[in-house]
């Protein structure tokens, strides 16, 4: 069984939290035990426990984000002496890529991270998916030690005395991995992310159509504010409108989430909306499923802000799309 420890801030710990529930068949397979600091009990020596799994264990993952690179702690103790390690060959070293920061010139800049390509967790549109990968990157990891670990190398190992080489149970204290509270989320935090959300997407469609427009000399595509809670995008090819949209913040009893409507003039009617939901987390976006009802490709699961963003943009731009 591979040990993976975490290294990671406590602003992340959230973060660390939903990894670790994605880890969870990997422990009930009896492939990996996790630890964390979080682990430590009352009375014991803090530096101690962390250095002896930093020093023992088989995976670690560098839990990265801003907060990681900020903290010497981590930075200069744990990933140190992890790499160390990594290089010497007594254990695999896993960057996580958990928020988007300028982790390429650190010493753990030459691994391959994950989530692939180093995208951070939560710019994901998929967050579930991204944590899933994660945990694919573990599994690999544990069965590369395990091939190294054949019965020949068993073979040709010392005979013990059958005493564990390992530290027993009693120092470190047998608990639960499921330690954290459900978080509750009120109407108001509900509110306003509902209310960044469609900031994000309206930058997201500005953004997207001014880079559009420069990158196809014959498409033209144009973003209209039209108040707080409005806007419309357009896109022209050699002047004849061939896709428009207008996004905007449902209100009952249309709809009471951030709704899409293939008319840049709609008022009340839409295709698609996407309602804020929680579970005992985070915060998250649900598509209804229109989108995907009438042909589009839709997001499922989970959204981000950005998976949110991206599901109503390939519903704009699906007719310059060619046909399949």
């Amino acid at each position: 069984m591979a040990k993976v420890f975490f290294s990671y801030s406590h602003a992340d710990e959230a973060l660390r939290d939903q990894l670790e529930k994605q880890l969870s068949l990997l422990k009930r397979q009896g492939i990996i035990e996790t630890w964390h600091d979080r682990r430590i009990g009352a009375g014991q020596e803090f530096a101690r426990e962390i250095d002896q799994h930093v020093e023992s264990d088989d995976i670690i993952l560098l839990l990265v984000s801003a907060d990681f690179i900020d903290s010497d702690y981590c930075y200069d103790l744990e990933m140190r002496r992890a790499m160390e390690r990594h290089d010497a060959g007594d254990a695999i070293v896993i960057p996580v890529i958990l928020r988007p920061c300028d982790w390429h010139g650190t010493p753990f800049g030459k691994l391959n991270a994950t989530p692939p390509d180093g995208k951070a967790i939560t710019t994901s549109p998929d967050r579930d998916q991204a944590l899933l990968e994660v945990a694919k990157a573990v599994r690999g990891a544990a069965d590369r030690l395990s091939s190294r670990s054949s019965p020949t190398s068993a073979a040709a190992a010392p005979v013990t005395t059958g005493v564990s080489m390992a530290a027993p149970l009693s120092t470190r204290g047998p608990r639960s991995s499921a330690l954290a509270l459900a978080r509750t989320f009120t109407e108001r935090d509900k509110d306003t992310f509902k209310l960044e959300t469609f900031e994000y997407i309206s930058r997201y469609f500005e953004n997207s159509a001014a880079e559009l427009t420069a990158r196809n000399p014959s498409i033209e595509a144009t973003f209209r504010r039209i108040d707080a809670n409005r806007f419309s995008t357009i896109i022209y090819r050699d002047g004849q409108s061939i896709a428009r949209c207008s996004i905007f913040m449902g209100e009952r009893p249309y709809s009471s989430g951030i709704a899409y409507s293939s008319s840049d003039m709609s008022t009340n009617g839409y295709n698609e909306a996407l309602n804020v939901e929680a579970d005992d987390q985070s915060l998250f976006l649900i598509s209804m499923g229109m989108a995907a009802m009438s042909g589009h490709r839709g997001g499922s699961g989970k959204l981000t802000q950005e998976g949110a963003a991206e599901l109503y943009w390939q519903m704009l731009i699906r007719p310059l799309q060619p046909r399949m």
